[in-house]
């Protein structure tokens, strides 16, 4: 190992995996290593399922026998969807890994309000038909809705007296004569906003994502989501192949002590007796605790189920976003369902998992509405984890630290993150450019 790399991304987590695969991609010498003996860190998928139940119950814990097969079994860590036509999927398309994985559509996108669960409207004929709106409100909604389709932020005739450089989304929602039900789903559910100040912000971000969950649901049909088959582990060796076809060196199982430094630059990675050179250090949070801060903690209940979710058509897979006001919290909760439709579970069982952001001394019950929303249990596992920010960016030291995963069921802000850390590493801004869209034809 006397050979020096261009960057040595530390952890298989998935933004290292994104990152690894940009940067090998974009030409660079990558060298990947995991202190761990599987893929995906904080992000793997759990199988057979006998590791799900050893990890949250101890060695000797077991799975029932009507579970089925333990190898028919994948169990996200930190379930996330795919935004058909966000920062993520066209990332997997520009570096290649759409050729190792299978995709397949969400079947619901839905959202809490008053105690029940409604499919979120997001095009003008769902908005006419949906029962969250009285009639007046679902012609104003509609309204709004086509406004967001045609706004143009260099075209000032489809601004509508709104200016995008001084009014903020509050505004835009006033001027539509929108109430608060239908502000709170569509900053919610529609722009994934985890909680309400972007009302407060220039509105011109917010139409933009608005804009995106439109597009995306108009892709598929059913939701504006992807998910790949057998789980998300299948997206950081995705990554491990790509990079290794670009001559990336992947390491698992290999001990990692410290990132070593001189004169406050890092210059390569401590492994037992020797010392791995490397212009560039890329990590999650584990790898450089002295480098990051802790702002706050993530509650997620996984949850086994023999039904699929009541009241939302018995639909084998889904979304359901539960907006913080709601259930009077700072932020909201977030649901996620999938099944053997998606090949992470055998028939007949479905895996759903409750996350939110912790707010209180008792993180258990924060999840409860989400909880209440499932109908009977089989079995439940609850993690509490620190989310960790790095205290530095990484323009002197040459280490690059991603964020801890928030609980959000949607790669959004993982996205955003990862975008950012390689613009910082490269001083380049990732060119989406060169990108077609992917197909799901032969996956459905």
């Amino acid at each position: 190992m006397d050979e020096e790399y261009d960057a040595i991304v530390l952890g298989t987590g998935l933004k290292e995996c994104v990152i690894s695969g940009m940067l090998s991609v974009s030409g660079k010498k990558v060298l990947h290593m995991d202190r761990n003996n599987y893929y995906g860190g904080e992000s793997a998928s759990l199988t057979p399922l006998e590791q799900l139940f050893e990890k949250f119950q101890g060695a000797n814990a077991k799975p029932p026998s009507e579970m089925g097969r333990g190898r028919d079994w994948n169990v996200d860590l930190i379930p996330k969807f795919l935004m058909a036509n966000g920062s993520l999927v066209k990332l997997l398309i520009h570096t290649g890994v759409t050729r190792y994985l299978e995709f397949k559509s969400i079947e619901g996108s839905y959202v809490y309000r008053g105690g029940k669960i409604y499919k979120v409207p997001a095009d003008e004929m769902e908005a006419l038909s949906t029962s969250l709106m009285g009639m007046f409100e679902k012609r104003r909604f509609k309204k709004f809705l086509v406004w967001v389709q045609q706004f143009d932020a260099n075209n000032k005739e489809t601004w509508q007296e709104l200016d995008p450089n001084t009014n903020t989304m509050q505004q835009v929602y006033e001027k539509f004569g929108l109430d608060e039900n239908t502000a709170d789903f569509t900053g919610h559910a529609l722009a994934l906003y985890r909680d309400d100040e972007y009302k407060n912000q220039l509105f011109a971000p917010t139409v933009e994502k608005i804009r995106l969950y439109s597009d995306s649901l108009a892709r598929y049909g059913k939701s504006p989501y992807l998910y790949p088959l057998y789980g998300l582990g299948e997206l950081p060796q995705g990554f491990a192949r790509l990079s290794a076809i670009y001559g990336g060196t992947y390491m698992l199982d290999k001990q990692v002590d410290n990132i070593v430094y001189e004169n406050g630059k890092a210059i390569g990675v401590k492994c037992g007796d020797e010392v791995v050179k490397g212009k560039q250090i890329y990590c999650d949070p584990s790898y450089a605790p002295e480098k990051v801060t802790k702002t706050g903690q993530v509650v997620r209940a996984i949850c086994l189920l023999n039904h699929p979710i009541p009241n939302t058509n018995d639909v084998p897979s889904c979304q359901i976003i539960i907006p913080q006001k709601q259930v009077g919290r700072h932020y909201d909760i977030y649901v996620s369902l999938v099944s053997n439709t998606n090949m992470v579970s055998p028939k007949g069982w479905y895996i759903a998992m409750v996350s939110t952001t912790v707010e209180t001394g008792n993180p258990e019950a924060e999840v409860l509405p989400g909880l209440q929303l499932l109908g009977p249990i089989t079995e439940k596992f609850i993690s509490i984890t620190d989310v960790y920010e790095p205290t530095d960016l990484g323009k002197e030291s040459q280490v690059f630290i991603s964020r801890s995963y928030d609980p959000t069921s949607h790669f959004m802000t993982t996205c955003t993150d990862v975008l950012e850390i390689f613009e910082r590493g490269t001083t380049t801004e990732f060119d989406f450019n060169k990108i077609t869209h992917l197909s799901l034809e032969d996956n459905e």
